[in-house]
């Protein structure tokens, strides 16, 4: 029996990603308020990089879509917009493999 950390071609399974990195945003925002702000361009889900010691919000999240479409409509429409009082950065995120943990 294999475990996928041990099977070479495990990554390759995968499907593409299409996540934009949100930067700047407000201390409060939440994952479904972030969700709320890009709702006009059909995202699946949100997420929040929060500060394990505080709990607090790291100011940055990332959007998932299901299509290349979406997300690089949801870009162009929301690079420089407000949301809760501030001018957010949106770029398609990096793809950074998983990391596996003993």
């Amino acid at each position: 029996m294999s475990a996928p950390w041990w099977d070479s071609d495990w990554k390759d399974r995968s499907g593409p990603e299409y996540r934009c990195f949100v930067g700047n945003l407000p201390y409060g925002t939440s994952e479904s308020s972030l969700k709320d702000a890009f709702s006009s361009y059909a995202p699946l889900y949100s997420e929040i990089a929060v500060d394990p010691e505080t709990g607090r919000s790291r100011g940055f999240g990332w959007v998932q879509f299901e299509d290349q479409k979406s997300m690089d409509n949801a870009i162009q429409g929301m690079n420089g917009q407000q949301v809760g009082g501030r001018s957010v950065t949106v770029s398609q995120a990096n793809h950074r493999p998983r990391r596996w943990r003993a």
